[in-house]
């Protein structure tokens, strides 16, 4: 009877997948580790996962699928146990009749088929997938239903929703105590649960969603959505009453949008909530960010900037006066980024205000106005009584119309040091931006001093990454070789992660800056004024200052083996 081993290496042979002394080494390796082959292959990189499986697939007649966009069923994740999913790999796809068919990474292991059909009593059906593919799936359908039973076990205490007496507003509550948790009766202690958790698995927003059967709860994880777990419709009530009563919330309101905010002490950290409250078609949603300040208190230095935009913004930390402009979409980091620079300028001798809306930081030592429409005060109003508060160095929320950029450009031309946000692809547009706004070419020439455009990609794993075989023809349609140099074909090594505990097997953990910066030099000051085209202002900042696109900042983190080449590409437009 031909063996497993003698199995794979037949079909190895055959397909001419593995040189032949490559094979014997291998194979002299797997004596010496006494490891299964097939992993002794992949770890040794004679052969990358995705070829494995495709040989596999061909010689063994078992289809290939990606779960990534898989719809997967919850009513088989009753069949096989989370310990014998995670222990094989094996996630179930569909059950006809007598017939399961799961999804494995390696189809030779026969005493995980034999486990799986005596655990299951069906007749198994195979198909093949990646490793990191089966990994992200068990973490998507079993880990939610492990946080629903800790859900769960908490609202069966002491009646569950009846318990709702003393929910009281608590302006520091501390979720790392245990004796006080204890004391809390079950929806607070919910409540709790879902803030906690969130701070532990590094989620910067938590979406709570009202179904027509469950209150869906999602975490925003390096700035990706993931469903954590749900709870009862009967407890929704209860929940949204208990969120609206710590954020100072109207509870007796359910027809219009509501802002509010909280703070709360987690292992010795503060961290500020921020709570939008939105009326849908089954109940209110809830949308909190997470606000950790330690993220100000780390400096530029520790933001992951590469070395130019870095070298930018600490000399724009030295300008007495001018404009200094941050662009990016929602959630790109402008805001993390400007109060770094404000925390670095923070000191008694200077006094710095901003206007937010909303404030996200509350950080001691500036004055911070909220701006309020619903009084009159909004960007330009606040802006001009902020000029009468002789300020050193004023922050604007945003830049939204073109008073506000009026009264801005102004207030930098008079010896204050304006920072602010716009909402553009880049760094150069941002000059066409604040023109159509209506500021004149030679004021806006005039007053900025800084551009930087910004983006976050996903950090790769430091515990689980790999060294992948980089494919040269995609990194040169790419243009990798643009932005890192045409040797760098011949040392570059990119790396890959199939997840592990560390990264909650997502391949990922945190997320890093990219960045195009540019300090206005007098040519471009000319250019401006001129109302030269952004084509020709953009070729002479990457010709003459050495500023790098935004794409090309992001192939170095892929070339330092920060990130991965797919989620570098996913994070900057095409050039």
């Amino acid at each position: 009877m031909v063996s497993i081993k003698e199995n794979i290496i037949s079909i190895l042979v055959n397909s001419k997948a593995v040189e032949a002394e490559a094979l014997r080494k291998a194979l002299e390796a797997q004596r010496r580790k006494q490891l299964p082959l097939r992993r002794v292959l992949l770890d040794e990189k004679l052969i990358t996962e995705e070829k494995l499986i495709t040989v596999l697939s061909e010689h063994l007649f078992i289809p290939l699928l990606r779960l990534n966009k898989y719809k997967f069923d919850a009513k088989l994740f009753d069949l096989i146990p989370e310990r014998i999913a995670r222990q094989y790999r094996i996630i179930p796809l569909s059950l006809i009749g007598g017939t399961l068919t799961v999804a494995l990474s390696d189809p030779l292991n026969i005493v995980a088929i034999d486990d799986l059909s005596a655990v299951t009593g069906y007749g198994l059906n195979l198909v093949l997938s990646t490793e990191e593919d089966i990994s992200r799936a068990i973490e998507a359908q079993y880990g939610p239903k492990e946080q629903e039973a800790d859900i769960s076990s908490i609202l069966k205490e002491e009646g569950g929703a009846e318990e709702e007496e003393d929910v009281s507003s608590s302006e520091d509550m501390d979720l790392s105590s245990g004796f006080r948790q204890s004391q809390k009766p079950p929806i607070v202690k919910v409540v709790d649960f879902l803030l906690s958790q969130a701070i532990r698995k590094r989620a910067s927003d938590i979406h709570i969603e009202p179904e027509h059967d469950c209150l869906k709860i999602r975490y925003r994880i390096d700035g990706a959505l993931q469903e954590i777990f749900k709870i009862p419709r009967l407890n929704q009530n209860a929940v949204i009453a208990r969120l609206k009563i710590i954020s100072n919330l109207d509870i007796t309101e359910s027809r219009v949008p509501q802002d509010g905010r909280f703070r709360v002490r987690f292992e010795g950290r503060e961290i500020d909530f921020r709570v939008s409250c939105l009326p849908t078609t089954y109940g209110q949603k809830f949308v909190l960010r997470i606000l950790d300040k330690t993220s100000l208190s780390v400096g530029l230095d520790k933001l992951g900037f590469s070395p130019q935009p870095l070298a930018v913004f600490k000399e724009t930390a030295k300008k007495p006066f001018g404009m200094v402009l941050v662009t990016g979409p929602t959630g790109s980091g402008k805001s993390t980024t400007l109060y770094s620079i404000l925390n670095q300028l923070n000191t008694p001798d200077r006094n710095i205000v901003t206007i937010e809306d909303p404030v996200e930081y509350q950080v001691y030592g500036i004055s911070q106005v909220q701006v309020s429409h619903d009084i009159g005060l909004d960007f330009s109003g606040g802006l001009r009584a902020l000029l009468r508060q002789s300020p050193d160095i004023i922050m604007i929320g945003e830049i939204r119309d073109s008073e506000t950029a009026d009264i801005a450009i102004k207030a930098s031309l008079t010896g204050q040091l304006v920072l602010s946000t716009l909402h553009t692809n880049d760094a150069i547009s941002t000059i066409t931006r604040i023109i159509d706004m209506g500021v004149e070419p030679f004021l806006a020439a005039t007053s900025i001093v800084t551009l930087c455009a910004q983006r976050l990609c996903r950090r790769i794993c430091p515990r689980c990454r790999k060294p992948v075989e980089p494919d040269r023809r995609m990194l040169e349609s790419a243009g990798f070789f643009d932005g890192c140099g045409a040797d760098a074909a011949e040392k570059i090594t990119l790396y890959s992660a199939p997840g592990c505990e560390y990264c909650n097997n997502s391949g990922f953990y945190g997320r890093i800056a990219i960045a195009e910066a540019l300090i206005i030099d007098d040519t471009i000051r000319e250019m401006i004024i001129k109302k030269s085209p952004e084509d020709a202002i953009r070729e002479y900042a990457f010709r003459e200052t050495g500023m790098r696109s935004l794409r090309h900042d992001a192939f170095l983190k892929v070339r330092d083996g920060l990130t991965t080449l797919e989620e570098a590409l996913r994070a900057t437009k095409e050039e």
